[in-house]
């Protein structure tokens, strides 16, 4: 018992500090969002992990919880698959009572060690390269703390700044959280979040970022800015895009399916009523027309299995990309695109680039007090 308590007291440490080193030239943060709070099952697992007390409470309370895990869900690197999952999520499945374990972790006391290594994943860094003035401006941003797949926010990036060159609008690319301040985000049109996945902005920069979607400022979220199994900021999953990921596809993961066209809507222009085309499908827990968002596509749920894990994961309606407005400001988001290849296809470029140009102000209507109205 003492080895392996020893063992993972120098695991912790050693990765504590690889986090570290991934943002060592950034200035230090002490506003991450879950510094001071007391571990729980609701916690990220992440940091669970990170902390040798946790980690052994649970392995006490009950050791069929974490080491059964297959080792990518348990690495510690600064994006890992833990930053999005807490141990209730894990032990869903396992009809497992976590009421005494949920005790004994909030009995644990945070300390300063505990709190360094939970704001080691996030940044202060300053945006340095900025727009030109006079030009529609695009910032893709793309922090990822959680689940990374690199091909496919390669290729959303390509396919963000093949947009941008066709409508001559200026793209500034970063994947820091210091760029989310007030002075940095009013000389942009539009913040796309290109598949980012985990907690990655501070209390600050939170904030900064909903001023600026509400006072004016346009949002493009694509499909993995929607697809954590865990969020810890209510407002944007609940407000700003106004639904839970809930679950896709397993075995396979990707399947042909049929998406429908809402062409009222002047997004969807030049859109055909239907396409077929090849993704990882995500199901939510509630439509977002329960939150008001206008919904422009839906997937056709008898044209493909929507079953993952074993389990019905059908929604009946089932938007995968909407709009709304939120104060003065626009917001979209798409669940397509994850296969690099959907960025390829002519449709989904269209609408893709059509619903950026509407969330840049650049459409036919605009947002004014949480209503559309046509544009002036």
């Amino acid at each position: 018992m003492f080895h392996d308590t020893l063992t993972r007291t120098l695991m912790a440490a050693i990765a504590a500090a690889l986090l570290f080193h991934t943002t060592a030239a950034s200035a230090a943060t002490t506003d991450c969002p879950l510094r001071d709070a007391p571990f729980s099952v609701d916690s990220p697992l992440l940091d669970v992990l990170l902390s040798p007390a946790a980690h052994a409470i649970v392995d006490r309370e009950t050791p069929t919880l974490i080491n059964p895990l297959p080792l990518h869900l348990q690495k510690l690197d600064a994006a890992a698959f833990a930053a999005i999952l807490t141990l209730r999520i894990v032990a869903k499945s396992k009809a497992l009572d976590l009421t005494k374990l949920d005790a004994a972790l909030r009995a644990e006391p945070v300390t300063p060690a505990d709190r360094h290594a939970r704001c080691a994943r996030y940044d202060d860094d300053p945006l340095t390269t900025l727009p030109r003035a006079g030009k529609p401006a695009l910032l893709i941003f793309q922090k990822i703390t959680g689940f990374r797949d690199g091909p496919s926010v390669d290729a959303g990036e390509r396919a963000l700044r093949a947009i941008a060159a066709r409508k001559g609008w200026t793209v500034v690319v970063t994947d820091r959280g210091g760029a989310m301040t007030a002075a940095t985000l009013n000389q942009f049109d539009a913040v796309v979040w290109n598949n980012v996945s985990g907690d990655v902005l501070t209390l600050r920069q939170r904030a900064a970022f909903r001023q600026y979607i509400e006072q004016g400022g346009g949002f493009i979220g694509i499909h993995g800015a929607g697809g954590d199994l865990a969020y810890f900021w209510d407002w944007y999953t609940d407000t700003l895009l106004g639904a839970r990921f809930k679950g896709h596809p397993t075995n396979p993961s990707f399947r042909d399916a049929r998406v429908q066209v809402d062409r009222a809507d002047g997004i969807t222009r030049g859109l055909p009523p239907s396409w077929s085309m090849n993704d990882e499908w995500y199901s939510f827990f509630a439509s977002p027309r329960a939150t008001d968002a206008t919904v422009l596509l839906t997937l056709d749920e008898t044209s493909y299995a929507p079953v993952g894990g074993g389990a019905s994961i059908a929604m009946g309606d089932h938007p995968i990309a909407w709009k709304r407005c939120l104060g003065e400001g626009r917001v979209f988001y798409s669940a397509i695109g994850h296969r690099p290849e959907t960025y390829a296809d002519p449709n989904n470029q269209r609408f893709l680039e059509q619903s950026i140009a509407w969330a840049a102000k650049r459409g036919t209507t605009q947002c004014r007090n949480g209503r559309e109205v046509p544009a002036q």
